[in-house]
């Protein structure tokens, strides 16, 4: 069964060509120097926050499987939906699903279920999937979209994918995908992501899940960078770095109302 992409031509090129030399201009620099547990990275239209991304990733040495995590923006299917067979389509090709770990995640962490529907329209995954075909050509990905959850949910989701994570062979990539504040001015904006980012740079998933409640934060991302922090304080990160914050108005010059993307490495 194959994914066909859903925002193709929308939030990036439908033309490989096209979406080659995008991502060459993003990434100029090829596969990076690091190894982190996890990245968070944006998921708006390419335009608007590719470069951030692209920046991102381009520090990253990918390996051969990722676990892509992403929030529900429709509301459809499963709470913790699994896509569990097949492959995803972009125009740079056919990334196939890696049905083996898909089975231990299904196994081994409890709220998790197969499902197809929540994916079938939702973006945040699939802008994901060019920068990591790029990087890592043989790449095969665990797509997880998440629609619900409390924090203590949230952070026994994100333990047990690191006992998952844990028990493998080979290095496995997670990535949480999320924009930051939205269609606020460009000053609150930075103010209100600031303090989100400030919880992410201390490992803090608690505090990011509660900042992001209590000061009224549109991090559409918070419940995929809750479970990916959780997984990757319990396989041992020490560390993470901001690599780059921006939002939409740096592209339109209009500061008015702007979307906030951060870049983030979990080492």
């Amino acid at each position: 069964m194959q994914r066909n992409p859903a925002v193709s031509g929308q939030f990036y090129p439908s033309d490989p060509d096209e979406l080659k030399a995008m991502l060459k201009e993003f990434m100029p620099a090829g596969q990076g120097y690091c190894e982190p547990f996890g990245v968070i990275s944006p998921h708006a239209g390419y335009i608007y926050s590719g470069a951030i991304a692209g920046e991102t990733f381009a520090k990253i040495k990918v390996p051969e499987k990722a676990i892509i995590l992403g929030p529900n923006h429709h509301g459809y299917g499963h709470p913790w939906a699994v896509y569990p067979e097949g492959a995803w389509i972009t125009p740079l090709g056919a990334c196939p699903v890696d049905v083996e770990l898909v089975e231990r995640i299904i196994s081994d962490c409890p709220g998790t279920g197969r499902d197809k529907l929540a994916h079938k329209f939702e973006h945040s995954l699939e802008v994901q999937l060019p920068f990591l075909q790029t990087l890592a050509p043989e790449l095969k990905i665990v797509p997880i979209c998440l629609g619900g959850g409390i924090l203590p949910e949230l952070v026994e989701f994100g333990r047990n994918l690191g006992k998952v994570i844990k028990g493998l062979s080979s290095r496995v990539l997670m990535v949480a995908s999320s924009d930051m504040t939205h269609y606020e001015p460009d000053v609150i904006a930075r103010k209100k992501d600031m303090k989100a980012i400030d919880h992410i740079l201390a490992l803090d998933p608690g505090g990011l899940y509660k900042t992001v409640r209590n000061n009224k934060i549109s991090m559409c991302g918070v419940l995929p960078v809750v479970v990916m922090l959780s997984a990757a304080k319990y396989l041992g990160a020490t560390k993470a770095t901001l690599v780059h914050y921006g939002s939409s108005g740096d592209t339109t010059q209009d500061f008015s109302q702007v979307v906030g993307y951060a870049g983030i490495l979990i080492e």
